[in-house]
């Protein structure tokens, strides 16, 4: 029996808002903010074995970004409980962990350093990193000037490169141009063929998750419609999307 590396108990995420109404109510207080709740997780509940490869699948709003960012340490449960059993993670995020206004070079470091690394652990690997994202002379510009694939090429491969035990990955293997896209899932393969790392993998393709995946999740809006072996929950999935 492997032991589990993350165990999701009754996982609660809301959002909350306020509904807007006009500047001169608010000035002469003629009506307070109504504030609007949505759960976007609901009771989610799971566990993951060391070294399994488990993909989330559902229909857009179901919650799957809400939890793979809830289980990073992103976000924080409203109700319910995430045990990572002690294991280092990290995310793969479009959008998630740079700071825009600093170079890319600058965010490695940031980033390895937030990852749990010391900053000579960083500046080792910073060689590395930079050679695999490709992105030449750019690397020293602020982030904010990178185009959507510069930015998934170098957070691909600061998370590549800076190996955890355990790697979130929401949508970034299908960013970017065709040939860094087959280097990556080159590397993703490669990286996940450890046995001991265990990896989430958010993604729309269905080809990526029968690939790589030993179970599914679907998730239907923010609640678990069915989880288990891959073939299945799949095959499940698509007959309801048809």
């Amino acid at each position: 029996m492997k032991e589990t590396a993350i165990e999701v108990r009754n996982l609660c995420i809301r959002y909350k808002g306020l509904k807007s109404y006009s500047i001169k109510k608010s000035l002469l207080h003629l009506k307070r903010n109504r504030v609007d709740e949505f759960e976007a997780v609901k009771h989610v509940s799971f566990q993951v074995p060391e070294g399994n490869i488990l993909g989330i699948i559902g229909k857009n709003g179901s919650g799957k970004s809400t939890l793979l960012n809830a289980i990073a340490g992103i976000f924080a449960p409203d109700c319910g409980e995430i045990d990572l059993k002690g294991h280092s993670v990290s995310l793969l995020s479009i959008g998630v962990g740079f700071q825009k206004e600093l170079s890319g070079r600058e965010n490695i470091l940031l980033s390895g350093m937030l990852l749990g690394f010391t900053e000579q652990e960083v500046q080792e690997k910073a060689d590395e990193i930079i050679a695999f994202a490709e992105i030449g002379e750019f690397i020293d510009a602020p982030v904010r000037t990178y185009s959507s694939g510069m930015y998934s090429k170098l957070a691909f491969s600061i998370t590549a490169i800076l190996e955890t035990d355990i790697m979130l990955v929401d949508e970034i293997l299908s960013v970017g141009d065709s040939k860094f896209k087959k280097k990556s899932y080159n590397k993703m393969k490669e990286l996940i063929s450890n046995e001991k790392r265990t990896v989430i993998i958010v993604s729309h393709s269905m080809e990526t998750l029968k690939d790589l995946c030993d179970e599914i999740l679907w998730l239907h809006e923010g609640e678990v419609r069915m989880h288990g072996e891959t073939e299945s929950v799949l095959k499940a999935y698509e007959e309801f999307m048809n």
